[in-house]
């Protein structure tokens, strides 16, 4: 199996994952707050789907109509299927676990996003994570070079961080250690990825939050 074809099966479980979390959410925590700013969990449930739909010629004729700004297509196309009923969300969702379109980014990204995002839908309405080690060895180990739009490879310079649960490690400094999924909401800018990682490194990490994550 090539590269490319383990990470499409990555994502396409974590899909269904997603899916299945998304499937099992009251209207009360579809209308909650998610971990990025701004965005409810059904608005951000919204967003992966706009992702898991995206192909290279729509992306960039989006990115012409809003002025190749890329925040403002992000939020155009999440808010483009807002409106949609939950389960229609769930159902486009769950067509997404073959396909292997994307936009023209590697089909890394698109594991990040649907790893990351399913963790912003998750804690906030308590739920536990269920991604694969292997999944999350792969994003931590896409985070760590990432600088648009998520910053992860400024946030950890000088740290080294051990992912306790999948015997994942990176980097040389004060350490950073805790579960491998607090690790990836903290390298991309998420505060509430402190909570459950320690070390002597922990504190110039959790200095480097941004406000907002993305």
């Amino acid at each position: 199996m090539s590269n490319d074809a383990k990470t499409w099966a990555m994502i396409h479980a974590e899909r269904k994952a997603l899916a299945a979390t998304l499937e099992s959410l009251t209207p009360e925590q579809w209308r909650s707050a998610s971990l990025c700013a701004g965005r409810t969990v059904g608005l951000l449930a919204a967003h992966v789907l706009a992702g898991a739909e995206q192909t290279p010629g729509r992306f960039l004729r989006g990115m012409l109509v809003t002025g190749f700004r890329f925040n403002a297509l992000m939020d155009r196309d999440a808010r483009s299927r807002e409106q949609l009923a939950p389960q229609q969300i769930v159902d486009r969702l769950r067509q997404r676990t073959t396909t292997t379109n994307h936009p023209p980014a590697p089909a890394m990204a698109m594991l990040g996003e649907v790893v990351v995002h399913g963790e912003d839908i998750r804690r906030p309405v308590g739920l536990p994570g269920t991604v694969a080690d292997v999944a999350a060895n792969a994003c931590l180990d896409m985070y760590t070079k990432a600088t648009f739009p998520v910053g992860g490879k400024k946030r950890i310079r000088g740290l080294r961080l051990v992912a306790a649960d999948t015997g994942w490690s990176y980097g040389a400094g004060p350490e950073v250690s805790g579960p491998a999924l607090s690790l990836l909401l903290a390298m991309t800018g998420r505060a509430a990825g402190m909570d459950g990682l320690s070390g002597d490194g922990a504190p110039v990490l959790g200095q480097r939050m941004t406000a907002r994550a993305g």
